[in-house]
């Protein structure tokens, strides 16, 4: 599992454009861009509790994407399938130039 800042920031990435402009703008700056909820208050001329909010509700969003579409979880689950074959054809000491290529090329996909 994620620390919560990295996990949200894997689902800023994966699920943005599925954010209003409002949304994507106050969880980029941050999460993305680490302004204080001060900073982004000032910038927008809105209060620091108008800031919590919205990110607090986008964060949510981001949570119920995830949970409905999984992609962050199947993005996990093929990282570590990954892993796995590529230690496992290393102990049997078949991972050559190509394969390891096409294990480099399954883990670059996303």
């Amino acid at each position: 599992m994620f620390e919560k800042t990295t996990r949200m920031n894997f689902l800023i990435d994966i699920y943005d454009s599925l954010l209003t402009e409002k949304q994507r703008s106050y969880v980029s700056l941050y999460y993305l861009e680490d302004l204080s909820l001060g900073e982004i208050a000032e910038e927008y001329e809105v209060s620091r509790q108008a800031v919590y909010d919205n990110i607090k509700r986008t964060e949510a969003v981001l949570e119920n994407y995830e949970e409905k579409l999984g992609v962050l979880k199947k993005y996990q689950e093929r990282e570590q399938l990954i892993e796995r074959l590529e230690r496992r054809l290393q102990e049997e000491q078949v991972l050559d130039n190509e394969v390891a290529g096409l294990l480099q090329q399954l883990k670059n996909m996303d």
